[in-house]
This record gives structure tokens, sequence and C-alpha cells, in this order.
């Protein structure tokens, strides 16, 4: 069996490349397994909400396969591929003739895309859903999402994968926190990769504040690149306060560094796409507390194996709340965040995954 392979690949700046190296490094150890040949046994495409996946995308439609669905949201991505007619009969295709006035709203609003919970509400998954052979997703709302879509697919959910991290010093740590301005006993959160409006940046930025007044030895690193020049603005100012270090996009040394520097990481995701953070597998495995949106993305991890933040309304007062509280009992973090790897390192190591991906292209080849 020759299985394809097609997804971006490192040095590619995007959690799917990271993940899609290792996962094609682990499939290698089963069998043959060739990047984007141009014919193969059967194909493993990793699609997701970026304009990186166009051609994995239209290749997935034209030669069908196993689906990755990274992100369960496919509207943003439709959004940057279709022109306007295109984009109103594809929004058509998966919610019907009576929604076409609505197509033309959301078309002339795609500029508030990232805020308005409608583009999520609609993932328009249903052409790539009915046309792969099985569908991958990560988590049960994935899971969900495609089968309202194309109730006939296969949906397999294979945990995201988690692999053993390089060894970083206690020493190197202390020296990472001396070189960004934090006091070697202060407690750090960290927010990490791309930053767009649903990863709650201003929320967790306002919260923050009112933390860093009740704790002075507390701080915020804010590492990644802004996806929104309007939300870079916005935050700019709150990114200059008492607490708060700003560091741009980390290559992966420094990441890993930061990543064993901070105590404690915020991953929110809300409106979600459905998709799992790769971000926060690395860090919860690693033993760090993740602090994560309560929802069916979150669903599989143990309740005291990381930390849940209510979405909505109730969002900042529950984020204050957890902060305040692993700011202030010493030891909570740590023990949430030893179940948290003990269930990381039990379900979702690469060795693991890579084995129900093999089984799976091996029973469709079959």
């Amino acid at each position: 069996m020759i299985a394809g392979f097609y997804a971006p690949l490192p040095p590619a700046r995007t959690g799917v490349a990271d993940y899609a190296a290792a996962l094609l490094a682990e499939l290698r150890r089963h069998g043959t397994v060739e990047v984007a040949p141009a014919r193969c046994d059967v194909a493993l495409y990793h699609t997701g909400n970026n304009g990186l996946h166009a051609a994995i995308y239209r290749r997935a439609l034209e030669e069908p396969g196993v689906v990755v669905l990274h992100d369960a949201v496919l509207h943003h991505f439709l959004l940057g591929q279709l022109a306007s007619t295109e984009y109103v009969d594809e929004f058509v295709y998966n919610y019907g003739e009576w929604n076409r006035g609505l197509a033309r709203e959301l078309w002339r609003g795609r500029a508030a895309s990232g805020t308005d919970s409608r583009y999520f509400e609609y993932p328009m998954l249903k052409r790539l859903a009915e046309r792969a052979r099985a569908v991958v997703v990560h988590n049960p709302a994935a899971a969900e999402a495609v089968r309202r879509h194309a109730p006939g697919a296969r949906v397999v959910e294979i945990p995201h994968l988690w692999q053993e991290p390089p060894s970083v010093s206690e020493a190197e740590a202390v020296r990472y926190r001396q070189e960004i301005g934090v006091d070697p006993g202060a407690y750090l959160f960290g927010v990490f990769g791309y930053l767009r409006e649903s990863k709650r940046l201003v929320s967790v930025l306002e919260v923050f504040r009112r933390v860093h007044r009740e704790n002075a030895r507390s701080a915020l690193l804010v590492a990644g690149e802004f996806v929104s020049s309007d939300l870079e603005r916005a935050v700019a100012p709150m990114l200059a306060e008492a607490g708060v270090v700003r560091r741009p996009h980390l290559p992966e040394r420094e990441f890993w560094v930061a990543a064993r520097a901070v105590d404690a990481c915020i991953s929110l995701r809300y409106p979600a796409a459905g998709e799992t953070s790769g971000i926060a597998i690395r860090l919860m495995g690693m033993g760090k507390p993740v602090l994560v949106t309560e929802g069916q993305e979150s669903a599989r991890f143990p309740e005291d194996g990381c930390v849940r933040v209510a979405a909505g309304v109730a969002e900042r007062a529950s984020l204050l709340a957890h902060l305040l509280l692993l700011t202030s009992m010493s030891g909570v973090g740590s023990a949430i965040g030893q179940r948290g790897s003990a269930h990381v390192r039990s379900h979702h190591r690469v060795d693991l995954v890579g084995r129900r991906y093999w089984q799976l292209l091996s029973e469709l080849c079959a």
C-alpha cells in the first residue's frame, strides 16, 4: 500500500504543519507514505481554515480519500477562496435555497467574520464530508458538525497527537524569565500561537489587569503573531500595561523554553471552530495547567486535568475566579497539570495516534 500524504509541512508556520510532520514520521514506521504523490492507493488530506489548504481541499474533492478536519468550520476558508456568486451557491448547497438571502448578507458582512458568531454557526462542511471516504476529527464537537452536514459520512474520532518535547532545563527556563523581565517567583500565564479574536485576548488582558492589581507577582506572556490588524491596534495599549510581556512568533526552540517557563497556559476559543488546540495538548502533556473554554471541543479532557472557563457572558467572571485561584493557592496548578499530563500521555501519544491512522488507511485500501 502506498499512502498519499497531503498537508502543509514545516517551515510553514502553522500548527497543522507541525502536527503533519510528526504524524508523517510516525506513519512511515508502518509503511510507505509519499508526500503529495500524483497517484496513491489511499490519500490522507489535512484540511483547515487557512489558505495553505486550498490545493489540498480541491484535490480532496476530485480524488476522494480520508479527510482530517483540523478545523470543523471551513466558512472563513471558503470566504477567502470563492467569489461572491460561488460563495452564495456553496452556502445554498449546504443550507438550502431558502437561505440564499442570508448567504448574500453574510458575504456583504464578511469583514466581521472573525467576531460574528453566525460565520461559526454555518461551518459549510457538506461538500467535503460527502465526498470523503472517511472524515477524521479530534473531538466530539467536530464529529457532530460533520454528521449534521453529511449524515451518511463515516466519521472517525482520533485524538490530537502529542510527542515528547525537547529537553529544557530549569536553568534555561529561569534565564528566559530573566530575559523577558519576569521575576522567578512570579506566577506566569502564557498565551501562545496565532492571535485572533476567537482566542479571547481582549478578555484575557482585561481580566489579567484585575488579577495583577490584586497580586503584583503575576505576569502574562502574550507570544504570537496577530492575524487581525484591527485586533492588534485595539489591544496595543493593554499589551503595554504592568505585568504583560509581549513576544512575536516564537521559533520552535524558544517556544519550548517559554512553555517550560510559564506556570499555566491560557488557550480559550470562542466562538469555537471545532478545533483541538495543538498548543493546549503540548502544554498539557508537559504538566502545565491549561485553561480551555468549556464545550464539546474539550469534552474528552478529564474534569480535574484542565481548567474549564465558561463561554459567553460568564467568561470574564469565570476566568477571573480561576486565575485568582491559581495565583493564590500553591499546588493547585501543579496538581491539575499532573493529571492533565497523565491523560495526554495515555491517549494522545504519537505512536497511539499513528497506529489508529494506519489502521484506517489500511482498511480503506483493502
